[in-house]
């Protein structure tokens, strides 16, 4: 995942996801709940690592999700070399979800994922569940950077070296698995550069090149003056969603 990271970075991507194989309602195949995906966290270190090494990691933003309910696991998320975080699971339950399993058959018992009215009238969540959840999380957060010595969440990104391994849990399969890479910082791997999004390293899109940003210019006179006009250019394969800009000019006008 490391390498496809690095891939999409190098393409021009300012936002990278990197999803677990826990969460979500379980909505699935159970083969699928049980036996696909893997931790999110193997995913986020290896991302979160390459990209440093290939001195990519202030171009982009690096987000994880994947059963997140506390403030420790965003804490550790952080120190793995997050930014953001996602949230589903755990809000859904605030709500009032019960998981269930029925989210795609419109048969959710609670309200939630459904669009029968019979059901809908069921759902008893309210916004202030979900705003007292994360009080909750910032609140725990808060305790774990204290007790660290953090004052701000952009200082533990990527500090892998305060995370340690619990060896009282370690099974005798576990015995066998070297899994230090992951708590090796990437700071440590190639100095001087960049461990966290850098406002200063944003991507050039070169959009002045683009054919739409071209057509804008002819067409700008006839959004002000509503006046029909007609333009013949030559459209290839690399112009994607000739139009969306232009739509967009004429939507912010009328």
């Amino acid at each position: 995942v490391g390498v496809v990271a690095a891939g999409v970075a190098k393409a021009k991507a300012e936002h990278i996801l990197v999803s677990g194989h826990d969460g979500g309602t379980g909505a699935s195949s159970w083969t699928g709940v049980k036996h696909a995906g893997l931790p999110w966290e193997l995913g986020l270190a290896e991302t979160h690592q390459t990209l440093v090494l290939n001195d990519l990691r202030g171009k982009v933003v690096l987000q994880t999700d994947g059963n997140m309910r506390t403030g420790r696991d965003v804490v550790i998320a952080a120190m793995l070399g997050a930014e953001e975080y996602g949230f589903s699971t755990a809000p859904l339950i605030a709500l009032g979800c019960t998981m269930m399993r029925k989210c795609h058959l419109n048969t959710c018992p609670v309200g939630i994922a459904t669009q029968d009215p019979y059901l809908r009238a069921k759902f008893a969540g309210a916004p202030e569940h979900v705003i007292n959840y994360f009080f909750m999380m910032a609140e725990d957060i808060r305790g774990h950077m204290a007790s660290l010595g953090f004052t701000n969440m952009k200082d533990m990104v990527g500090r892998a070296d305060l995370l340690s391994f619990d060896h009282t849990k370690v099974t005798p399969k576990m015995a066998h698995l070297d899994l230090s890479p992951l708590l090796t910082p990437a700071w440590r791997m190639r100095n001087g550069v960049a461990v966290c999004n850098d406002p200063k390293q944003k991507q050039n899109f070169e959009l002045e090149k683009r054919l739409e940003h071209r057509l804008l210019k002819e067409v700008k006179s006839s959004i002000q003056t509503q006046q029909p006009v007609r333009i013949r250019k030559r459209i290839g394969n690399l112009d994607r969603v000739v139009g969306a800009t232009i739509s967009h000019h004429i939507a912010k006008r009328w």
